[in-house]
């Protein structure tokens, strides 16, 4: 704890030093309960008005303190499943990031105090950057959570994080190194912990899922060491971010600048190779080095396709567009993973080709507006009061107006715009799929998709599954059209939640 001289008499339970303590020890043990008592304490806190500074922040530091593990908690919860129920879902989103939201804002109140009045004792102007940077990094936190629900960024998130690295710029404490917060990994600087805020925007998480979300928050963190910020666009340095403009990052491209004397300019520098370091020996031998510290244990499938999202997105060169997208207004109908295709498509059904628009999946199926469309896939927009399973990663049937076959496809892209809508980049797999059945010899059948009847450039054919079937060492018999063909396996394409996209060769049997 930072301990400060106490204050004078102030009309709030937390104004006597003893009394603030035993309010601290009588928090419950249930983490959303004890959360959102610290976060109703911090709230008030800040509206107190006659706290001295010192007192002020000794007792934001006293409820800092007091969450760490019942956050902690209930992140390990939200992130434990990549499907829950939603009120659950909720009330773990919304304690988490109403806490980091009241603990920024508290801390805002010492810096916006100690600006208007220029007064504090001296042990408070010691302590000055620690508080600079607690609120850099509760901001930061409080995007994390925003992002992982795909949300829009309130432009006063962006004002808060430039009007905070001015203030330490101008006060010349930027590139202090201090102890933030206690332990091995509690130091650092304010010029880091703004770096960490731009870097995780600048990031494009809106492509991760929520548990690779803080994978990548995690390994901002990590590598935030080596991030590089100047006043001029360079190698290592291709984000731009205005700290008094209010808008997030944007990367350089085409000669965009910002004629701005505030305009700063970042990017990963030193990081991106040591990124590339610990992305190849992950892949080589599947473990994550002990230096490399990401919150958790976690094996090497579920951290390598952040660290390659990362290595995209941190190098000079932005990722292009596979194809260039056309932008139209049409309707599309939509099914939810992988049951609700099959049923749909009734796989028992696989002589017969034509399966547009069957009855069932007008019960079932929903609406969404495309906006764009290219060789790759689709943009769509969906409605604000629909669709709670949307996720990056789900697999989705599909079937636009004009189409008369049911395609797939995979979220790969999801954005919440200011009217509350979700706009979404889906993949698609194919735009027609045929219903086949599959299964080891001896064995009985299951039903999957068939993405298309002819070989790719490699001689491979894609195949749709429940999720568990594929294995790389058994090859699968298929049946399509009544006739017989073996699978022999290559690749799993991807695995998700409820489905395997999985690469074969194909050799039609005799029998």
């Amino acid at each position: 704890m930072l301990n400060f001289l106490g204050g004078a008499k102030v009309d709030h339970p937390m104004a006597d030093v003893r009394k603030a303590k035993e309010i601290i020890a009588e928090l419950p043990s249930d983490p959303l309960k004890a959360l959102a008592e610290i976060t109703q304490w911090l709230e008030s806190l800040r509206e107190t008005k006659a706290y001295k500074l010192e007192r002020l922040f000794e007792n934001i530091d006293l409820l800092d303190a007091a969450a760490k593990n019942h956050q902690r908690k209930l992140a390990q919860d939200y992130f434990a499943t990549s499907r829950q129920q939603k009120f659950q879902e909720n009330r773990l989103w919304s304690s988490s990031f109403n806490f980091w939201k009241a603990l920024s804002d508290a801390y805002l109140e010492c810096v916006a105090r100690f600006e208007g009045t220029q007064t504090g004792g001296t042990a408070f102007r010691k302590n000055l950057p620690i508080i600079v940077a607690r609120t850099l990094r509760a901001l930061t936190l409080q995007l994390k959570w925003i992002l992982v629900r795909y949300g829009p960024v309130d432009s006063q998130v962006w004002m808060d994080i430039g009007r905070l690295y001015q203030f330490a710029e101008a006060s010349g404490t930027a590139e202090t190194t201090v102890a933030i917060y206690p332990g091995s990994h509690g130091g650092g600087s304010v010029r880091q912990e703004f770096l960490k805020a731009v870097m995780l925007a600048a990031s494009s998480t809106d492509g991760l899922s929520p548990m690779r979300q803080e994978l990548a928050e995690r390994a901002v963190a990590h590598f935030s060491p080596g991030f590089r910020l100047a006043q001029k666009p360079g190698p290592g340095c291709g984000y731009c971010f205005d700290i008094a403009g209010g808008k997030p990052p944007f990367r350089v491209m085409g000669g965009r600048l910002a004629d701005s004397p505030t305009a700063r300019y970042f990017g990963a520098g030193e990081a991106f190779a040591a990124l590339q370091r610990v992305e190849g020996i992950v892949v080589n031998t599947g473990a994550i080095p002990s230096d490399v510290h990401l919150g958790g244990v976690y094996d090497k499938d579920a951290v390598i396709p952040v660290l390659r999202h990362l290595l995209l997105y941190w190098g000079d060169d932005a990722p292009a567009r596979s194809a260039q997208r056309r932008q139209t207004v049409s309707r599309m109908t939509v099914l939810h993973g992988m049951d609700e295709i099959l049923r749909t498509l009734d796989p028992g059904s696989s002589d017969e080709l034509d399966f547009s628009d069957p009855a069932e999946a007008e019960n079932s199926a929903e609406s969404w507006i495309v906006e764009n469309v290219s060789e790759g896939g689709y943009g769509a927009i969906i409605p604000a009061a629909k669709s709670d399973w949307v996720r990056v990663g789900a697999l989705i049937g599909v079937k636009t107006e004009v189409a008369k076959h049911w395609g797939v496809g995979v979220i790969r892209r999801v954005t919440r715009d200011e009217h509350q809508q979700r706009r979404v980049g889906i993949q698609a797999l194919s735009t027609v799929v045929i219903p086949i059945r599959v299964g080891k010899s001896g064995a009985g059948t299951d039903p999957a998709l068939l993405l298309s009847t002819t070989p790719d450039k490699q001689g491979e054919v894609g195949v749709v599954m429940r999720a568990g079937i594929f294995n790389s060492r058994d090859s699968l018999n298929m049946t399509v059209n009544n006739k017989p063909y073996l699978l022999l396996p290559s690749r799993l394409a991807e695995g998700g939640e409820d489905f395997d996209w999985a690469k074969f060769k194909v050799m039609q049997r005799s029998d």
